[in-house]
């Protein structure tokens, strides 16, 4: 499937087209650069507790995920114990799953211990400019960098970051690009943390 026509007109890639939460982080979000240690652990986080559902589900549910994980700060969910974690698994505004909550806040250490280099070790992993793909089908589950990108990050510790996760996260934080050809947005990849956090 090729880019299509939203009702504004613009072309999109055709998962960005319905309005609200999938359009808006289509269009401002997804495959803009993040940098940040904090960003970047946000965005592992969700694409871990992704697995196996719909991402709309996340996004419908990340103001309640950056709640209740501390906004994603490293450092305070690397201090989470016993209790953070039934406080969880009782709130009913995340993903209930105690597998992907162990391997947030257990991740949250390896951040943590990493500090600056967790975002230098993920950003190393930025591919070299290439022609968007013209259709969905030419997008891949994952490549070879994110093969190896899962495998070193399995190696520093972390947790729940198959290939396919780990290529779900270089194209949320800019390190592919993966927006159709004929889609309208463009991204600056050279530049810092566009998408904030």
């Amino acid at each position: 499937m090729e880019a299509v026509a939203g009702a504004d007109g613009k072309l999109r890639c055709p998962w960005g087209v319905p309005v609200g939460d999938y359009r808006d982080y289509h269009d401002q979000e997804w495959g803009r650069p993040v940098v940040s240690t904090r960003g970047l652990y946000e965005r592992l986080t969700l694409e871990a507790f992704q697995s196996g559902l719909s991402w709309i589900t996340i996004l419908r549910k990340r103001e309640n995920f950056r709640a209740a994980f501390a906004g994603f700060d490293p450092a305070v969910v690397a201090s989470f114990g016993p209790a953070d974690v039934d406080r969880l698994m009782s709130d009913a505004g995340i993903v209930r799953n105690k597998i992907k909550i162990d391997a947030a806040i257990s991740n949250a250490r390896v951040v943590a211990d990493l500090g600056d280099d967790f975002a230098s070790l993920v950003t190393s992993f930025r591919q070299p400019d290439r022609p968007r793909p013209r259709t969905l089908a030419e997008v891949p589950a994952s490549t070879a960098e994110s093969v190896a990108l899962s495998k070193l990050l399995k190696n520093k510790g972390i947790r729940f970051v198959g290939p396919t996760t780990a290529y779900a996260l270089m194209q949320a934080v800019g390190l592919v690009d993966d927006h159709l050809a004929d889609c309208f947005v463009q991204i600056d990849r050279t530049a810092d943390d566009q998408a904030g956090c």
